[in-house]
């Protein structure tokens, strides 16, 4: 049976055993996380499974090629971007990063032909293209992540036309929001001296 019949019927089942070993059990093979890269890159899906347990630990094994071909020098993800991240494990906005991430790369699945065709047009600009794209995503998730926080998240305020104004609003905000605050501070203060 080869790789290209089994998409249509469903995932391809590797099993791990403790010894670390990869079995594809479509092929009757061992392989490698070199293998699994290649699957991928193919296109092809396939589900890693505990060989002992059953269970299912592809995203494990997905996340240790990762590893692996940054370890290799293929550097692909950025720190800033690994540190933001980290920061969101534990997160209250943690269940929304996989749903964001998901999207944005499909989105720049989508639209990478495009992009390569202008990187040969412009021959040098391209570079200059893909930071722009970069920093536009960046901005959207920040944006996104601050309409999540009540009080935005700190240095990802969204941009304004009027720079100016926008400070003083914020502070005249905040200022009544403490207000706000202290008043009810003292409301439960009497409340609990009442009892």
């Amino acid at each position: 049976m080869s790789e290209a019949k089994s998409k249509g019927e469903g995932p391809v089942v590797i099993k791990k055993y403790a010894n670390r070993r990869l079995y594809n059990t479509q092929t009757s093979s061992y392989v490698t996380l070199d293998h699994l890269a290649a699957m991928v890159k193919d296109g092809t899906e396939f589900e890693v499974q505990d060989a002992r347990t059953g269970e299912d630990i592809t995203r494990s094994v997905l996340t240790q090629i990762i590893f692996e071909e940054e370890a290799k020098g293929q550097s692909l993800l950025p720190i800033k971007f690994l540190r933001q991240l980290i920061r969101f494990y534990g997160d209250s906005l943690q269940t929304f990063v996989p749903g964001y991430l998901d999207m944005s790369m499909e989105s720049f699945t989508k639209n990478q032909g495009a992009m390569r065709d202008r990187i040969a047009e412009a021959l040098g600009g391209g570079n200059q293209m893909i930071e722009n794209m970069t920093r536009q995503n960046l901005q959207l998730f920040e944006n996104a992540m601050a309409m999540f926080t009540p009080f935005g998240v700190p240095g990802t305020q969204p941009k304004s036309d009027s720079p100016k104004a926008k400070p003083a609003a914020q502070s005249d905000e905040v200022a009544d929001l403490k207000e706000e605050m202290e008043a009810m501070r003292r409301q439960l203060a009497e409340l609990s001296q009442r009892k």
